[in-house]
């Protein structure tokens, strides 16, 4: 009788419903439990397939695999999710960013551009489709994006630094470097504004300044690598090797790309 009381426990024991198993995976996902949470999500969507929600399970099971290194399978998730609802607009950008790490620009560019076609004001598009069409020396276009972002947002920095590089690779270099004293001037806490002028001045054989320049870069932000390898370039052209040694030395300890260090210490040959 006991066996048989189980077995009908068992029979009539209520499945779990699609919130339910959305809501475990949440649970799953928050603990890093991430093999379970995409099985629960999975198991929500074989519950109900036709449900239009399916298109942000979608977007959490990609950002999942992206985040452990599955980046094609979070293409394809991504992708499934835009099938089911292709204006939402966290998948469209997960996507294109993702697109973007893998160097595919034109893809990311498209993803961007239909952004921006169904919300014209979304900030985070038009800065990473102005900056895709810096790279793809589009500038008028790239100049566009930039001047309208800064429109909606005069203090987003990295647009201003945008079309400070922009002009530089314009062939408008006075623009450029009028921008950034103003940038400097109004935020002279801001590492990233010293490092930016560095690299005009270097341009420029302006190399005092450089140096100037890198060093209070470094000295505000003194544990990124990337302004201690800026200044050590800087020797290196200016042939002070001992200095540019010193400096690739100090980059290695701050966690800088070994294989650019190695490059940078092949120049002083």
């Amino acid at each position: 009788m006991l066996t048989f009381g189980v077995c009908m426990t068992v029979a009539v024991a209520p499945a779990q419903t699609y919130k339910e198993y959305v809501k475990q995976a949440l649970e799953a996902m928050s603990e890093d439990s991430l093999d379970e949470a995409e099985k629960l999500f999975r198991e929500a969507m074989h519950k109900e397939p036709a449900q239009r929600s399916n298109a942000m399970v979608y977007y959490q099971i990609g950002r999942m695999q992206q985040n452990r290194g599955k980046y094609d399978k979070a293409l394809d998730s991504y992708t499934m999710g835009l099938n089911i609802a292709p204006h939402v607009l966290p998948l469209r950008m997960a996507r294109a960013a993702l697109y973007l790490q893998l160097g595919n620009k034109d893809k990311a560019l498209s993803d961007y551009s239909d952004v921006l076609d169904w919300k014209a004001d979304e900030q985070e598009a038009l800065f990473m489709r102005a900056y895709i069409y810096t790279d793809q020396r589009l500038y008028k276009k790239a100049r566009a994006d930039y001047e309208e972002l800064i429109k909606l947002n005069p203090a987003h920095e990295n647009a201003r630094l945008g079309l400070v590089l922009l002009n530089e690779k314009d062939n408008r270099p006075q623009e450029a470097m009028e921008q950034i004293n103003v940038m400097v001037s109004a935020a002279p806490d801001h590492a990233v504004l010293y490092a930016v002028r560095a690299g005009l001045e270097q341009t420029r054989k302006q190399y005092e300044a450089a140096e100037a320049d890198s060093t209070k870069a470094i000295a505000l932000d003194p544990k990124n690598s990337d302004y201690v390898l800026n200044r050590a370039s800087l020797y290196i052209e200016t042939k002070r090797k001992k200095e540019a040694r010193a400096d690739l030395d100090k980059a290695l300890e701050l966690g800088a790309n070994p294989d650019d260090v190695a490059s940078m210490r092949h120049e002083l040959r």
